[in-house]
């Protein structure tokens, strides 16, 4: 896909997800991709080789989510959101740039994606960006607003290996598939699905959804 094709489908795309991306977003987004082709041809960050279906696949897909994060801070410009099993950045780096008050930290076990993100970050002049190369439930961080993850493990276990993070009043976003039914089920007690939402991911036909969780005792009567 020529660059100028390949930007006007992503300023469609974040149209019609009532993004209102400036130039320079437009232009972080496109480096990043760009980065993550040239980086995947040594570093296998991910399967997805062609480019117009990394924007679909990764870019669009996680641009989905962040009018739901927008809404849920509200009016705050500001917070803290950590990104599990980010892999190559992802949602991590696009909510990095389309929420620039936000203090985002991508976090994976493999030391090649940590270092990838932070090149991205440099590369981008993204200062409000951080990787971590580390296991999450070993990771010693200021408590956070939002933990979400794209594809790290079961609701059961990412509430479980990073309940410790999350601030008095922080929660999970989950971004999924088809509803996970089974995986809501096997939560603990101690841990609410308060919002399953639906997400529409332009140029995508498939099913997604963006589960929202916080730990039960947060929920007031």
């Amino acid at each position: 896909m020529p660059p100028e094709s390949q930007r006007e489908a992503l300023a469609r795309i974040c149209a019609t997800l009532d993004l209102a991306a400036s130039d320079t977003q437009l232009d972080a987004l496109l480096a990043y991709l760009a980065l993550l082709q040239r980086w995947n041809a040594t570093y296998n960050l991910t399967a997805v080789r062609d480019p117009a279906q990394m924007l679909t696949q990764h870019l669009a897909d996680c641009l989905a989510v962040v009018g739901p994060l927008r809404r849920h801070l509200g009016a705050r410009s500001d917070g803290r959101v950590i990104d599990v099993g980010s892999g190559g950045g992802l949602p991590g780096v696009v909510l990095a740039v389309l929420l620039p008050g936000l203090s985002v930290t991508c976090v994976d076990t493999v030391g090649k994606k940590a270092a990838f993100v932070r090149q991205v970050a440099a590369e981008l002049g993204l200062r409000h960006l951080q990787a971590e190369h580390a296991r999450v439930e070993k990771l010693h961080h200021p408590p956070v607003d939002v933990v979400t993850a794209r594809a790290f493990a079961s609701l059961a276990d990412l509430a479980a290996l990073t309940a410790p993070l999350l601030g008095p009043a922080g929660v999970w976003a989950a971004m999924k598939g088809k509803r996970p039914d089974d995986e809501i089920q096997a939560l603990p007690p101690n841990v609410e699905v308060f919002h399953v939402e639906p997400l529409q991911v332009p140029g995508l036909n498939a099913e997604r959804c963006l589960v929202w969780m916080r730990p039960r005792s947060l929920v007031h009567s």
